[in-house]
């Protein structure tokens, strides 16, 4: 099951926190050293350390696309939402986005159900 998330340099590094009770052992970039890493570095270091990828970037998306292979990718794609909303989200579709991350050919989610509490 899949359940590290590494939350890109874009999005608050109050979402690991968030997150945590669902998603044990997340991370920020920012609190790995990778705050300056480029796309390329961020994604190696996520293949290598087995994390997905949340992102509001379409950078990621493009980059395991074109390689055919890397780390799995949930891209966040809801919007101008806050902190709280993006966490909720992601809460609230913990369950289908494990499923279909750990599916075959599950490398790249989209996260678009807009929500609001």
């Amino acid at each position: 099951m899949t359940s590290r998330l590494l939350f890109d340099q874009n999005l608050s590094p109050r979402l690991v926190g968030r997150v945590a009770g669902r998603f044990p052992a997340s991370a920020h970039v920012g609190e790995l050293g990778l705050s300056t890493a480029t796309d390329v570095e961020v994604l190696e270091f996520a293949e290598r350390q087995d994390f997905v990828i949340v992102t509001k970037d379409k950078d990621f998306a493009d980059l395991v696309t074109s390689r055919g292979d890397g780390p799995r990718v949930l891209w966040v794609m809801l919007g101008n939402v806050t902190t709280v909303e993006i966490a909720a989200a992601i809460l609230d579709s913990a369950d289908s986005i494990i499923e279909l991350l750990d599916a075959p050919g599950g490398g790249i989610v989209q996260l678009t159900v807009q929500h609001s509490r």
